[in-house]
């Protein structure tokens, strides 16, 4: 049977859930600071309503069924959620512990997640893994936050910690939107991860009208737009919804965006050997871009079996990004990460049900 997971709920509805009110503090430490697995590591909490709770919730949706390490320290996550279907995460690993001279740590080890928001996706991008599998169901606000949960169990995290995390695994984060939402608020809870918008990210393919109502929510988080081509006709092919969401009506709700004047929109940009590495495009998206306090990503594309599209060379992204900085614009070349694994979103996935696929035939 399916139940919810207390991981579903803000500190605020647990207390309408669960009484005595004190038992919901112990129990939300138990969640966010010791990474409780299930009831029984609830050290603290009495039997009777250990049991009680049992019958109606689960802690943990979903559990851990394969990851791949990477020599750069990425680890991408496989986990089974309660209905068998399966979702992908991600570890990264973005800058090193630093130590002084006589060994001392100055600085630990920086970290972001990439968490999925849906099984499979909607969106139907044509370079995507993801959209190869189609679309079978959102995920609750307990399924997107149990991720991070697991994610920072598994690598003996402290809840403490800073971690960033990025919306930007499987499927289209505002096609979710209000478990979404949620999930930002439970991670936002000062006594849980306390995890503030500034380090949350929502990447989005562009659903233009969802930018202007996650806007309206005023929730802190920063937003990427994975843009990708700088022409209607270009980007219809890789991401079909642009037909519905064409780049004008992204660039004109990414203006109402409400963002931290020391902030700027993040525009992720994947480069496709020979469909958008030429000095033309860069031309046309300096110009796109104009009036924006913007930075963009470059992102080479990661190839995986049968795709139609290639990786672009090295010389063509540095041609790249030096005439957007010619021309006033932040840009960086982000670094291929877990490049030896299945770096590519949906990759796991998809190998995964190929090795039940070859071990029923066999």
């Amino acid at each position: 049977m399916i139940k919810p997971s207390l991981l579903d709920y803000t500190q605020k509805e647990l207390l309408t859930l669960i009484k005595p009110n004190f038992r919901v503090k112990q129990i939300f430490g138990w969640l966010y600071h010791n990474y409780a697995n299930n009831f029984d590591d609830m050290k603290n909490i009495p039997k009777s309503l250990k049991e009680e709770l049992a019958k109606a919730y689960v802690v943990n949706p979903m559990k851990i069924i394969n990851k791949e390490e990477s020599i750069d320290g990425t680890i991408k996550y496989l986990f089974e959620l309660q209905d068998g279907k399966t979702i992908e995460a991600v570890w990264l690993k973005m800058k090193d512990t630093q130590f002084d001279d006589n060994g001392e740590v100055t600085q630990e080890a920086k970290y972001t997640i990439c968490v999925s928001t849906q099984v499979g996706c909607k969106v139907g991008c044509s370079f995507c893994l993801t959209a190869k599998g189609g679309f079978t169901r959102d995920l609750s606000a307990g399924e997107i936050v149990a991720q991070v949960v697991s994610l920072k169990r598994d690598n003996n995290h402290k809840h403490n910690r800073k971690i960033n995390i990025v919306y930007m695994g499987m499927g289209e984060p505002l096609d979710n939107l209000n478990n979404l939402a949620k999930a930002i608020e439970i991670f936002k809870e000062e006594e849980g991860l306390a995890i503030g918008g500034k380090r949350q990210t929502v990447s989005t393919s562009g659903l233009s009208n969802k930018i202007d109502q996650l806007g309206a929510m005023d929730l802190g988080v920063h937003i990427a737009i994975s843009l990708h081509a700088v022409d209607d006709k270009l980007r219809t092919e890789l991401i079909p919804m642009n037909k519905a969401h064409n780049i004008n009506s992204i660039i004109e709700a990414v203006k109402r965006f409400p963002i931290d004047t020391r902030k700027r929109v993040m525009f992720e940009y994947l480069v496709i050997k020979d469909k958008n590495d030429d000095i033309t495009s860069a031309k046309k998206l300096v110009k796109l871009l104009h009036g924006i306090k913007a930075k963009v990503n470059l992102i080479f594309f990661n190839p995986y079996p049968d795709t139609q599209y290639s990786r672009p060379e090295l010389k063509d992204m540095v041609n790249f990004q030096e005439y957007l900085i010619k021309h006033g614009l932040l840009c960086t070349i982000r670094d291929s990460k877990g490049i030896d694994i299945s770096a590519a979103c949906g990759q796991l996935r998809e190998k995964d049900k190929l090795d039940k696929t070859q071990k029923e035939m066999f």
